[in-house]
């Protein structure tokens, strides 16, 4: 005992005029500047004290200075195949417990280290940076105060658990160094809940690169008790056995770029962390409006989403409270097909976009593809609402139904489905709202190709204030409709067209079809049907429901609905008109717009106008200048010359109108 005193006594001696006094005790090097270590402590001639970090001397396997420079508030670990270096510095070593086997690391803050120490500026939070490389390594982190965690160039594999599992549940800031690539991995023998798990608030930031593997059988790629954060960084994950992202309370994605492919479930999931959860406003979103945490919503403001999901009726991002988008550039691919959901008796199906709230979007450009069996584009069982933005939307997928003990098939004509109840069938959709959707601003560009593919449908009413809206689909290209839950509201099944750029082409059913009435008012419409007696512009007249045109510009190929209102202006039509060829419509003697017909079909439907003056129509035109809209099929104030002018009859509805002959025709301009 006395020569290890006489060492211990040497030492300080030295480090009375070197920089740094280093302690390694259990694998960890805890790191004590000299100008604040001030008096050392012994007792029983068993015991050290350094800076309040107690030691027992038999623990301690070296002790030596050198000029190492030591950064507060830090603990730095390095990886190096099957082993891991810790360094603690001395200022917060009395607040850390550190054991290291192998390259499995555990850390352990202490509850004398709490958020209120943080916030009053008493203490700093620390910070944990991680660097290196071991195929069979990891990080354990608790406590109950906010810190830092940063990666700095770390290749790490876990195959037995989580690479990273931070079981602390308050606020983790995980930074990815600038310039750094990072990579973290599990094996298939684990059996945690994430590759990278945080039992508390996860904001993922910096400007780095970060690799997620979860080949765990219970692995999500990222996973996060509470809310999870994302800026600036860039994370990709290749695989996941669940979910890509999944959190609680809420996802906010400021900015950054988040790639996700090779998941076995949804891309990004946030659930509701109680039994009810709280709405915020979507003009919060982007203040930081976060109070009520625990909603369930998914806020994307800015930054860069790329999904491909693959899973049978999985989605690309799925909230279960409410969807925020404000910006940002999101694309998303689903292909998996139907299944059968034995719990509530019903088929499921894929989407790009779900929210089991209400959905907004008011900017960024959204490009959303499902070629899966009933496979949608968006789907929300709340409301949508539109108000600025680009929405492109395909889907390519066949309807699914099932049988009564939940076989499923995959049917390949609209007119099979008539057959099945609501919950035995998945129709293909490019929007698939419960609630009401209105639009007041944006780009809207849907295209729908398989079986019973309807473009837009709402469950209570759709609204058109403004905006651009394409639609090209095999069935109804846009449907007002009802469910039990909203047909007894007054409103149930209604469409209003109050402004607004509208074509709607469909190629097999109604272009415009509503179960309650339908008024146009405003803005300009150009529907397309076909079938044998289907409608551009059909209302429920079967429950003494009525198409209202009192306002805009309405161009149809297709008769309208029977009995039609048609009031403040003037509507004619004709049989005079050539497939594939640009006419232009004046109204009045103003060109109104010029417009594109179909390249297949005959001229046995009407060509209908209404304008609020005298509408005349001059085929075979070309047009200079001006603005494409919808898809290039609608040109606003453009130069019109050439063409000849057509012979318009007054029109009254009422006709059946023929069509484009069974199948529907349709095509391409």
């Amino acid at each position: 005992m006395k020569k290890i005193f006489c060492s211990i006594m040497a030492m300080l001696t030295m480090a009375a005029s070197a920089q740094t006094l280093n302690v390694t005790s259990g694998g960890t090097t805890y790191q004590f500047p000299a100008e604040q270590t001030g008096k050392m402590t012994f007792a029983n001639g068993s015991m050290m004290s350094v800076m309040g970090k107690t030691f027992a001397i038999s623990d301690i396997t070296s002790m030596f200075t050198d000029d190492t420079a030591v950064s507060d508030n830090e603990v730095n670990v390095t990886y190096i195949g099957t082993g891991a270096l810790v360094y603690v510095a001395g200022n917060i070593a009395q607040y850390v417990d550190v054991s290291v086997s192998g390259a499995h690391v555990t850390i352990t803050q202490s509850d004398a280290v709490t958020n209120d120490l943080i916030n009053d500026g008493t203490m700093e939070e620390i910070t944990y940076n991680l660097k290196g490389a071991s195929t069979d390594g990891s990080l354990t982190l608790g406590g109950s105060a906010k810190c830092t965690v940063t990666l700095n160039g770390l290749a790490l594999t876990n195959p037995n658990g989580a690479p990273i599992n931070i079981t602390n549940g308050k606020r983790i800031d995980l930074s990815v160094k600038k310039d750094t690539e990072n990579t973290l991995q599990d094996g298939t023998a684990s059996s945690a809940k994430a590759c990278l798990y945080c039992q508390g608030h996860l904001e993922l930031k910096g400007k780095g690169v970060l690799n997620v593997y979860a080949y765990g059988s219970k692995a999500h790629g990222i996973k996060s008790g509470d809310y999870m954060e994302m800026k600036n960084c860039t994370v990709n994950i290749p695989a996941a056995t669940k979910d890509g992202v999944s959190c609680n309370e809420y996802f906010l994605m400021e900015s950054g770029t988040l790639n996700i492919s090779g998941v076995g479930d949804d891309g990004i999931q946030c659930d509701i962390d109680n039994d009810e959860g709280t709405p915020i406003a979507a003009t919060d979103a982007a203040d930081g409006g976060h109070e009520d945490e625990d909603t369930g919503n998914i806020y994307i403001i800015g930054g860069t989403i790329n999904a491909s999901i693959t899973g049978a009726s999985c989605k690309g991002i799925k909230s279960e409270g409410d969807m925020i988008i404000t910006d940002g550039a999101i694309t998303v691919s689903t292909s998996g097909g139907g299944t059968w959901d034995s719990d509530k008796l019903k088929t499921k199906a894929s989407a790009c976009l779900g929210a089991d709230g209400n959905m907004t979007i008011s900017g960024g450009t959204l490009t959303l593809t499902s070629t899966g069996a009933g496979g949608k584009g968006i789907n929300a069982d709340g409301t949508l609402t539109i108000d600025g933005g680009t929405t492109i939307i395909k889907t390519s997928g066949n309807a699914v139904v099932a049988s009564s003990t939940g076989t499923l098939s995959v049917v390949t004509s609209s007119q099979q489905l008539d057959k099945y109840d609501s919950d035995y069938k998945s129709s293909p959709k490019g929007i698939k709202v419960d609630g009401a959707i209105t639009v007041n601003d944006g780009i809207i560009n849907v295209t729908t190709t398989g079986a019973g593919g309807e473009g837009i449908e709402s469950k209570t009413c759709i609204t058109f204030n403004g905006g651009q809206t394409y639609v090209s689909a095999s069935d109804d290209g846009i449907n007002a409709s009802y469910n039990d839950d909203t047909k007894s509201l007054s409103y149930a099944g209604d469409m209003t067209i109050n402004g607004g750029y509208i074509y709607c082409y469909s190629t097999g059913n109604d272009a415009m079809d509503t179960n309650g009435n339908f008024y146009i008012k405003g803005g300009l419409v150009y529907a397309i049907g076909s079938g044998n007696v289907e409608k551009s512009l059909d209302a429920n007249t079967e429950e003494g429901k009525k198409l209202y045109i009192s306002g805009g510009t309405v161009i149809a190929i297709g008769d309208l609905e029977s009995g039609s209102s048609i009031t403040n202006g003037t509507c004619k039509s004709t049989t005079s008109w050539t497939k594939n060829s640009r006419l232009a419509l004046y109204n009045g003697g103003t060109l109104a717009a010029a417009f594109k017909t179909p390249s297949t079909s005959g001229n046995s439907q009407k060509l209908i106008v209404y304008t609020s003056s005298t509408p005349t129509i001059t085929s075979g035109v070309t047009v200079s200048g001006g603005t494409d809209m919808c898809n290039g099929v609608l040109n606003i104030g453009g130069t019109v010359s050439g063409g000849s002018s057509v012979t318009l009859s007054n029109y009254s509805s009422g006709n059946s109108g023929g069509g484009f002959g069974p199948g529907g025709g349709g095509g391409r301009w």
